[in-house]
C-alpha cells in the first residue's frame, strides 16, 4: 500500500521560510516514476494545486507561489520536497503531497485533484504577520 508522509510544517512570521518533505512508501516502481505533486487548502477553501514535478523534470507552479517555492525531489530518498520562502500570511493552509495515476505531469489540470490516487495525511503551515 502505497503511504505519503509530511512533515515540515509550523508557524512562521511573514517573510519567512520552511521545507516540506513528504516521504514516500509501498511504490511498486521507482519514487520518480511518477508525477508528484503538492497542493495545499485552507480553511473554508478549496484544495489548490502549488506545484507538481516528474521524472522528465517538468516542473509546474501556481501563479500564487511562483518565484517563492520550488518543488524537489530525491528518488534515493522517496522524498518530496517543497522550498518555501518568503512566506505570505495567504500562504497558510494545509499542505498535502500527492501522488499523480500517471507518468507525466498535465500541462494543463495538474491542479486537478482528481489526477491524484494517493495523499497523505497533511502538515499545517502558519503565516502571521
Amino acid at each position: 500500500e502505497v503511504q505519503l508522509v509530511e512533515s515540515g510544517g509550523g508557524s512562521v512570521q511573514t517573510g519567512g521560510s520552511l521545507t516540506l518533505s513528504c516521504v514516500a512508501s509501498g511504490y511498486r516502481y521507482t519514487f520518480s516514476s511518477v508525477c508528484m505533486g503538492w497542493f495545499r487548502q485552507a480553511p473554508g477553501k478549496e484544495r489548490e494545486g502549488v506545484a507538481v514535478i516528474d521524472s522528465t523534470g517538468t516542473i509546474r507552479y501556481s501563479d500564487s507561489v511562483k518565484g517563492r517555492f520550488t518543488i524537489a525531489q530525491d528518488s534515493a530518498k522517496s522524498t518530496l520536497y517543497l522550498q518555501m520562502n518568503s512566506l505570505q500570511t495567504e500562504d497558510t493552509a494545509m499542505y498535502y503531497c500527492a501522488r499523480d495515476k500517471v507518468i507525466f505531469c498535465s500541462t494543463s489540470d495538474w491542479g486537478t485533484t482528481s489526477r491524484y490516487d494517493y495523499w497523505g495525511q497533511g502538515t499545517q503551515v502558519t503565516v502571521s504577520s
